[in-house]
């Protein structure tokens, strides 16, 4: 969440800013600044009173000692007085400081200067291509229906089981998916990434911690007995490593790696831009994480781009590379570039990755902070995440791009991994 210094520093820039987002933050922004203001005055009153108290908490001693009980049983009085006078300030203040959490918490990021003004995805700015498109057939067909002939993934099978979107890999479709998770993280490891296996499930601190509480509430699977989330993406446990921690200094930066399942009600999908492996309930993912000191948080950010660029490419798949505008941006983000690949059967562009920078908002939830070496005060750090990639829609790429007469070409760097080159 935004700091309190932030929106009081300069509250109509903020405001402004919060506008690129379509966010309108002025009656927000005011009411921040107007609780801040009852919990500054509450928290005087009690430092007041706790004042008065002690004085008048000193003398009944001396009074009893003196023989003055008459002066200082109302010494006592005026105490009692006093503490219930700080106690009613005392709540004022708590339920101050708790509706400015809450008023914070509903604030979006601000996003950074170089966002572009927009409504939506079609105003998105593409900044970066590559990549040979594929020449397939007339008869192409779309991967739902590749995978139906080659038998490699089972969505009937799925919805047997569990339902719409949790589909069933077979034979060379499992390889696959093994191998470019291997493939994925072996990648990752090579580029300086720690990998670590964090849990499925998270409670409700680490999804406030990095967001997904409570803006994507909606979208998480929640297991109410023992109220844990089923993780949409493992940015969330992995960041929550760091949830509380001071970090020093000279271990900045922090990357990390994991591959994870990923859990996503997805309310409201439905029609042709959902179907096989286009959007799902539950799916495989690579994720990394940055933390790092604000100042070099944006040359972080260009290198998990140019990462993600190196796999796309290992891949064979055509590319492009957006930044997003400011109407669709998400709720933590200050800047994200989503990594497109294009799908020869079905000629779209398939969201694969998003590489995010969320400055120290995310790290103000969090507490997250390191020790600076030279001041030994503590800071906020800034914190980065992006998809490294997402399974589902690199599969239905590879699969569509790669059919021939004979069958579906393994891109050759996949193929140490897969142990085969074609599937038949």
């Amino acid at each position: 969440m935004l700091t309190l210094k932030q929106i009081k520093d300069n509250p109509e820039d903020i405001v402004r800013r919060l506008a690129v987002k379509k966010f309108d933050g002025k009656d927000a922004i005011d009411q921040v600044l107007a609780v801040d203001e009852t919990r500054r005055k509450a928290q005087q009153q009690v430092d007041a009173l706790n004042a008065t108290l002690k004085s008048a908490s000193s003398k009944i001693g001396m009074l009893m000692k003196n023989g003055k009980r008459d002066e200082a049983e109302a010494a006592k009085l005026e105490v009692q007085k006093l503490k219930e006078e700080i106690k009613t300030f005392d709540d004022e203040q708590k339920k101050a400081e708790s509706d400015l959490r809450e008023l914070l918490l509903s604030i979006p990021n601000i996003p950074c200067d170089i966002v572009p003004e927009g409504n939506g995805a079609e105003d998105n700015l593409c900044v970066k291509t590559g990549g040979k498109m594929p020449e397939i057939s007339k008869q192409a067909l779309p991967h739902w229906e590749l995978c139906k002939k080659y038998d490699i993934i089972d969505f009937e099978l799925g919805v047997k089981i569990s339902g719409a979107g949790f589909p069933v890999y077979k034979g060379k479709g499992a390889r696959l998916q093994r191998a470019l998770v291997n493939f994925f993280l072996d990648n990752a490891r090579a580029a300086g990434f720690m990998e670590v296996q964090p849990p499925l499930v998270v409670n409700e601190d680490s999804g406030y911690g990095t967001g997904q509480l409570p803006d994507k509430e909606g979208q998480m699977y929640h297991v109410t007995e023992d109220d844990l989330y089923l993780i949409p993406t493992a940015e969330v446990p992995v960041t929550n490593i760091y949830r509380d921690v001071i970090l020093d200094e000279k271990d900045l930066p922090v990357k990390n790696t994991a591959y994870s399942a990923c859990f996503r009600r997805e309310a409201g999908s439905y029609g042709k831009d959902v179907r096989g492996l286009n959007r799902l309930h539950q799916f495989d993912k690579v994720e990394i994480v940055c933390i790092d000191k604000p100042e070099n948080s944006y040359d972080r950010l260009d290198e998990m781009v140019a990462y993600v660029q190196t796999l796309v490419e290992k891949l064979e798949l055509p590319w492009r590379i957006l930044r997003l505008c400011g109407g669709d941006l998400s709720f933590t983000s200050a800047i994200t570039y989503d990594f497109e690949v294009y799908s020869a059967a079905q000629e779209r562009w398939l969201e694969v990755s998003s590489v995010s920078n969320f400055e120290s908002y995310q790290a103000n939830r969090l507490m997250c902070r390191y020790r600076n070496e030279e001041t030994k005060k503590t800071e906020l750090c800034h914190t980065l995440n992006g998809s490294a990639l997402a399974l589902p829609r690199i599969v239905a790429a590879i699969l569509e791009n790669n059919q021939t007469p004979e069958g579906i070409r393994i891109p050759k760097a996949l193929q140490p991994y897969t142990g085969f080159d074609m599937i038949d």
